[in-house]
């Protein structure tokens, strides 16, 4: 499966470069020449991950990576630059990049970085949000519509989890490792818990549900996306 990425680079002989070698790695790569182009790619595609340039014309790439994040958007990025020191460094991760690469470097390496990005979620995001229903990582607290979502530690890390994927499917497998690692409880704890986190939703009337589907797994979805299921 290809994995889609958008290069934010305002040099254009190193994007030729770089967009070439990802294609040819099954790796589809779309460009941005400026900060305020690569924002609105960013809002119209659903990217795998981001390669952000520090210096770009119009909109800086500290300025583009806060904005994402200031959109809930979790998609990991990759900043380039030519700035190595320590300061930089601490100054894209405060704006929430998940990982630097200092120019020049290795093509080669440009491309393990982003097949490993590529497999997770950026954990940089402060807030998640679906529909009216917003969970705010730094508080570790739930809301919809304004109302407080009463959770457990454990509900939770399944709410967190549920909202990671945006409306997909989570396997039950991975939903345990989520709350509990390894160290994993009994089989009738996620459907206990699960029970728990219906019920906090339902105090608040949100229009929301956790359906189950067989063989798939546990959807977070909203009501009107599950009537249109039936």
């Amino acid at each position: 499966m290809s994995i889609s990425v958008l290069l934010v680079e305002d040099d254009i002989d190193l994007a030729a470069t770089v967009v070439d070698y990802l294609e040819l790695e099954n790796i589809h790569c779309d460009h941005a020449v400026n900060g305020v182009q690569g924002l609105a790619l960013i809002e119209a595609n659903n990217y795998q991950v981001i390669l952000l340039d520090l210096n770009l014309p119009r909109l800086d790439g500290l300025s583009v990576c806060k904005h994402v994040r200031e959109n809930s958007n979790d998609t990991p990025i990759l900043m380039l630059t030519a700035r190595d020191s320590l300061t930089d460094k601490v100054a894209g991760f405060d704006a929430g990049t998940d990982d630097y690469l200092v120019k020049p470097f290795e093509i080669e390496e440009l491309v393990v970085r982003v097949i490993a990005l590529s497999k997770r979620k950026s954990g940089q995001v402060a807030n998640l949000t679906f529909e009216a229903l917003s969970l705010d990582l730094k508080q570790r607290s739930a809301s919809y519509q304004a109302l407080p979502v009463k959770l457990t530690p454990i509900t939770y890390k399944l709410l967190e989890k549920l909202m990671r994927e945006s409306g997909k499917a989570v396997t039950r497998e991975a939903l345990m490792y989520a709350v509990w690692g390894e160290e994993q409880p009994d089989s009738n704890s996620l459907k206990v818990h699960l029970h728990h986190l219906r019920n906090s939703l339902k105090k608040v009337q949100a229009k929301l549900t956790i359906d189950n589907e067989a063989g798939f797994g546990f959807v977070l979805r909203s009501q009107s996306e599950t009537q249109s299921k039936t």
